[in-house]
């Protein structure tokens, strides 16, 4: 059972990164410029590579985290600072750090290394013991210590600027907070004070952000600026019908209409190519990636794996989630990639080696 388990996992993940291999090309190939046309070969070049992280990472006892916990967490934080000393700068954003042929984004890796964090601080006792601890010390170990350590990596991704996955790891840290058997009413008072603070924190938005969440309510206030990528993502979809243009017939990627076509976009881009049906089957696809990991979850007797396995599941269903409502014109657009399908080198390895992790805790279920 565990070996299918990690089959469907592997297979699923191959069969997703083939779609957004084959997407990416369709909506780039006629492109001018070098870069663009060659955009596909490296996204190849990724995906082989996020493969051979997941052998690493299958292979490599999860419980080895457990004990780099802190040190990962230092790291990631400084890879987030560096980013404002010595990142690359594009349309606008320093998200990128330089080395040599090719850029990463630690806000990618900085996701999962808060999961990774947040699944070791709630798991160094048994749930009923978080809990009953959280109790005794009211909000501040079961709350507010954790938010404190979140909140840090967190504020460098927003002000990167990058509101979506900062807003992801938020999400996350709501739900392992859940997980972790803390007490509702602390959720719910945490909750209440974001919505209070909702007004204030309007203010420090960039102006960009703003008007995104306002074209978000009614895309057509600036149909030809912020609301555009909106609009035309949904024609896109719309115009797919039931079974697609077909691959390569896609007009609102191959005549330039639709922006981003290939990373925050690329569901409008399938879409369109391959209709509701090819949606559809994309959405299972997923279903079954998010099913396996929470299977892995459920199986293990360990609870660290079983919260580190809850967090990754959440981690790619949320980003899941996001883009696809993104794209549909039912969530603001907040620039969180499609796992393996939108082209980018660091989202598609932080996915992989999640994606090991999860089947390494399928392998070794034990209590430690």
């Amino acid at each position: 059972m565990t070996k299918n388990s990690n089959i469907h996992i592997l297979i699923t993940a191959i069969i997703i990164s083939i779609i957004g291999i084959l997407s990416i090309y369709s909506t780039t190939y006629q492109k001018e410029g070098e870069f663009l046309q060659l955009t596909y070969q490296r996204q190849i070049v990724w995906v082989l590579l996020g493969l051979v992280c997941f052998v690493i990472m299958s292979n490599l006892h999860y419980r080895i985290i457990w004990g780099a916990t802190y040190f990962l967490y230092i790291l990631g934080v400084l890879l987030l600072f560096l980013v404002f000393v010595v990142g690359a700068i594009s349309l606008g954003a320093q998200r990128w750090l330089r080395f040599s042929w090719f850029n990463f984004q630690p806000s990618e890796i900085a996701k999962l290394i808060t999961v990774v964090f947040l699944a070791r601080y709630f798991s160094r006792k048994t749930v009923d013991d978080v809990s009953s601890s959280a109790n005794k010390s009211s909000l501040l170990r079961g709350l507010i210590l954790p938010f404190i350590f979140v909140s840090v990596p967190m504020l460098f991704i927003i002000e990167q600027p990058d509101l979506g996955s900062g807003i992801m790891v938020l999400i996350v840290f709501m739900v392992m907070l859940y997980l972790s058997g803390i007490r509702l009413r602390y959720i719910a008072l945490f909750v209440c004070v974001l919505l209070i603070a909702a007004p204030i924190l309007w203010h420090f938005l960039r102006d960009y952000q703003k008007d995104r969440l306002l074209v978000f309510l009614n895309p057509n206030v600036d149909p030809l600026g912020a609301g555009y990528t909106v609009i035309q993502s949904k024609i896109a979809i719309g115009s797919g019908g039931f079974f697609g243009k077909g691959w390569l017939s896609g007009t609102q990627s191959q005549l330039r209409f639709l922006p981003e076509a290939h990373t925050d976009f690329i569901f409008a881009t399938f879409a369109e190519e391959w209709g509701l049906f090819g949606g559809f089957v994309l959405l299972s696809l997923y279903f079954v990636l998010i099913a396996e990991g929470l299977r892995s979850a459920f199986r293990t007797k360990d609870e660290f794996g079983r919260l580190l396995a809850f967090g990754i599941s959440l981690m790619i269903g949320v980003q899941v989630f996001i883009n696809i409502s993104m794209n549909l014109g039912m969530a603001p657009v907040v620039g969180i990639p499609l796992p393996l399908m939108s082209y980018g080198g660091s989202s598609v390895l932080t996915t992989f080696i999640a994606l090991g992790i999860l089947t390494n805790i399928n392998k070794t279920r034990g209590v430690f």
